[in-house]
């Protein structure tokens, strides 16, 4: 039997993709979770095959779950599951040691397809996703970058960036005005949409 751990926030969708991959005649869903820290703890209390997770949770998104289990239980493969086909999402995925990348839109059938696959070794990625993440280009903001940006989305000012994140306010100014730049966007409303529209935050 593949042992399976599902991190996804939504509790009906959560139940749902169970009691599907459950009909599986090789698979057995061994692990639920709602949140990124509550998937690690699980993931390393009863070590599944593979772990199928959504990106955007509450306390650790998928992508930061994907990182710490490659970590933490190398053993188990990452697959992960999400709403947001962004191309951004993918590279970060990639980087954090996912094997498959699906949108959840996608039928249930292909989703046990893709479990197998990854537990034998293979990448599976949503086609249409890895011609748009080709497309795109990868991420050109740097870490603290894509930080600052992230901490305006809010709609926080310089003045509180800078005390969040323990900077000057002409450093923010200098980062969001280089995000600004790399973004090809006129301001950091802009440059923060156009960052998170592409899975770059």
């Amino acid at each position: 039997m593949i042992r399976l751990l599902l991190a996804e926030d939504q509790g009906m969708m959560r139940g749902a993709l169970a009691l599907l991959l459950n009909l599986e005649p090789d698979m057995e869903v061994v692990a639920e979770a709602g949140t990124g820290t509550a998937a690690l703890a699980a993931a390393l209390r009863v070590r599944p095959d593979v772990a199928l997770l959504d990106i955007e949770m509450p306390a650790g998104s998928g992508l930061d779950t994907a990182a710490a289990l490659r970590q933490q239980l190398p053993s188990c493969r990452v697959l992960i599951l999400t709403t947001f086909g962004r191309p951004g999402y993918l590279r970060r995925a990639m980087e954090a040691g996912a094997r498959g990348f699906l949108v959840k839109d996608r039928p249930v059938e292909e989703l046990a397809v893709a479990v197998r696959r990854v537990l034998a070794g293979e990448r599976v990625i949503d086609p249409a996703l890895a011609a748009a993440a080709l497309a795109t280009g990868p991420n050109p903001l740097t870490e603290r970058e894509r930080e600052v940006l992230a901490a305006t989305v809010d709609g926080a000012t310089v003045a509180d960036v800078a005390a969040r994140l323990h900077l000057s306010e002409s450093t923010v100014r200098n980062y969001l005005s280089a995000a600004i730049g790399k973004t090809g966007t006129r301001n950091r409303i802009e440059a923060a949409h156009t960052a998170r529209a592409n899975g770059w935050l």
